[in-house]
């Protein structure tokens, strides 16, 4: 089944095969869905190696996700953790502890209000995950959730509307605020939305650890055709800021990949010439032009339809 239209983007220094690996071993239905790899004509501004691995795509309990190979330049936080949801005791504490083997506990594996067994844990590649035995089992195993600290903090709530906004199907489905005593009156303690079939979930954090969003991890708006990235790309910067190679970052810091569906085929396809034009081509973009990419995939003629 093929990835649904949002894909969360972990940029490593160049682990991404490693913690795949990782992960698919760790979570039910794990498997690599492709491969990608730089180009073996030229150098690429992430300084790796002509011709290593650039991208590997997978996918755990039916979540789609991208391992980027980026170089040193950015580092992933705690500002995004993933929820993985269990349905028993021994299941919640098996992904605990295979998550913090070489990691750190945020949260020690315990009983907490809203879960009977809970654990939060950054792992050895900095992704943090929120590991909870489920009071209602069903719908998503993983459910991305962005936490608001710093200048940010304070408008989860502005930030869940406007996410639902852009995307269809969108709407808030839960929110849990704080009340006098606990922190801002009014600020989100926990909340959960939809965007495009997929759950999500929002927070802010009033304590003083400042984690802002960063490239470090992104997330991917899958387009079918150039209207959908138009789209999505106006709506999701405006207020932000235009980055290259398709990337922006949108009023809330949060960065977003707007990209077409059949990248992921183009950067893996097997006519490695191909492959390094399109890329080369993409070098020169902001948002992208599926219409110029396609050109320059199709120099040789070798691919056919796309």
């Amino acid at each position: 089944m093929p990835p649904g239209i949002i894909v969360p983007c972990l940029w490593f220094d160049d682990q991404a095969e490693e913690a795949a690996r990782l992960y698919t071993q760790i979570f039910q239905d794990g498997r690599v869905t492709a491969v990608s790899r730089y180009p073996a004509s030229s150098d690429n501004p992430s300084g790796k190696p002509r011709g290593s691995v650039m991208t590997v795509e997978f996918e755990i309990a039916g979540q789609g996700f991208t391992a980027l190979n980026g170089g040193p330049y950015f580092k992933i936080n705690p500002s995004i953790s993933f929820f993985a949801q269990t349905t028993s005791r021994e299941e919640t504490d098996r992904i605990f502890h295979a998550l913090a083997d070489g990691g750190t506990a945020l949260m020690p594996l315990d009983a907490y209000p809203w879960s009977d067994r809970f654990g939060w844990v950054q792992d050895r590649f900095g992704v943090s995950w929120q590991v909870m035995l489920a009071r209602d089992p069903g719908g998503a195993v993983i459910v991305p959730c962005l936490m608001f600290t710093g200048a940010q903090a304070g408008r989860a709530g502005e930030a869940m509307e406007f996410y639902a906004g852009v995307f269809p199907d969108g709407r808030v489905v839960s929110t849990s605020r704080y009340v006098e005593g606990e922190g801002p009156t009014g600020w989100i303690k926990h909340g959960r939305f939809l965007v495009a079939g997929h759950l999500m979930s929002a927070m802010d954090n009033p304590s003083e650890h400042v984690m802002p969003f960063t490239e470090g991890l992104s997330l991917q708006v899958l387009c079918e055709d150039q209207s959908e990235v138009d789209r999505y790309w106006s709506a999701l910067s405006n207020g932000g800021a235009e980055g290259p190679c398709g990337w922006l970052k949108d009023k809330f810091g949060l960065s977003w990949q707007v990209v077409p569906r059949a990248m992921s085929r183009w950067i893996a396809c097997d006519d490695g010439a191909a492959r390094d034009r399109a890329f080369q081509a993409m070098l020169g973009m902001k948002k992208l032009d599926i219409a110029a990419l396609d050109a320059a995939l199709r120099g040789s003629g070798a691919l056919g339809a796309v």
